[in-house]
């Protein structure tokens, strides 16, 4: 990920909390409801982006790995999946926010 893109996806958070929080309320219930719904697509979405990176760099390197010794898939497909995990607690998280 380029600085550029990191910018870009920090400026985007940033703004969205600001709308957030620049909704009139008229208790602080609703404006808690605003917040909670921006850290549940957090919690979702930064886990679905952070599996997506892992399992790029993992998938290429697997690949290259079975293309040397066919034996090993079952061994490597399991440390594939292992980054899926990020996403499952992302969707726990939400649940729990």
């Amino acid at each position: 990920m380029t600085n550029y893109n990191k910018i870009a996806t920090v400026a985007v958070i940033l703004a969205l909390a600001g709308v957030a929080g620049a909704q009139e309320a008229t208790t602080a219930a609703a404006n808690n409801e605003g917040l909670a719904a921006i850290g549940k697509g957090l919690a979702l979405g930064l886990g679905a982006i952070g599996t997506g990176i892992a399992q790029a760099r993992i998938g290429s390197s697997l690949v290259g790995a079975v293309a040397e010794d066919p034996s090993k898939f079952g061994q490597l497909l399991l440390v594939f999946l292992l980054p899926e995990t990020l996403v499952i607690l992302g969707f726990v998280g939400l649940f729990l926010i």
